[in-house]
């Protein structure tokens, strides 16, 4: 009897692969919604004694920079992963379970993202702080690869996407991945933790190169 009920389950989710597939988007995009908006809790409007002036206020201001700092960092990282996910989601046209593990696990590492990032910005100074967040966002960029892997193949991926646009969002991926692994190199050996979150800057330019090396194979290739 289970293994009838089984057997209808598939074939329910296989006669509508586009509900499968929204739900599993919906829900999504509801955790990376929940996960960035709750960044913004981390940072504390300060509270500055009468009597007080506006260099007072001004100097209360500048002391929140750490928590800024996280802040917009783990945003556009969040952000960043949200923008992956809702591209590589776009070119799925058939439901599979063996989604459902690597997704789950990728809304894992984002919505840890508010404790790293407030325990980095309230110990910016300190090496394990630093290493944590930076290892975390490794973790999470891992995942986001085995994720879209598993998207953008078949049975998941429509046969009407271009093999370019595959190849992309594939190398927007490696180059958070990259990024995110000079960091965790740059907090764990250089003197000054902070260093780490510098790295990061390399994302860009990691897309860079990736992208550049694509172009010379395709040359290559013709």
């Amino acid at each position: 009897m289970s293994a009838l009920s089984d057997a209808q389950t598939e074939a329910h989710a296989d006669a509508h692969p586009g509900h499968q597939l929204e739900r599993l988007a919906f829900f999504s995009d509801a955790v990376f919604a929940i996960a960035i908006t709750l960044l913004v809790i981390e940072i504390h409007p300060p509270h500055v004694h009468d009597p007080a002036d506006t260099g007072a206020y001004l100097r209360a201001l500048a002391g929140l920079w750490p928590e800024m700092f996280g802040f917009l960092i783990s945003f556009y990282s969040i952000g960043n992963f949200w923008v992956g996910h809702h591209r590589a989601f776009s070119m799925a046209a058939h439901w599979s379970e063996r989604l459902l593990l690597p997704n789950l696990v990728m809304l894992l590492a984002i919505v840890a993202m508010p404790f790293v990032t407030g325990f980095m910005s309230i110990n910016g100074s300190a090496r394990v702080p630093t290493v944590l967040y930076s290892g975390w966002l490794l973790f999470a960029a891992l995942v986001n690869l085995w994720l879209q892997r598993r998207v953008l193949t078949p049975p998941v991926l429509s046969d009407q996407v271009a093999p370019e646009r595959i190849g992309t969002i594939r190398r927007r991926g490696q180059a958070v991945t990259l990024g995110a692994a000079c960091a965790l190199i740059a907090c764990s050996l250089a003197p000054w933790p902070g260093t780490g979150m510098a790295a990061l800057l390399t994302i860009p330019l990691w897309r860079m190169l990736l992208d550049a090396r694509a172009r010379t194979a395709g040359r290559r290739r013709r």
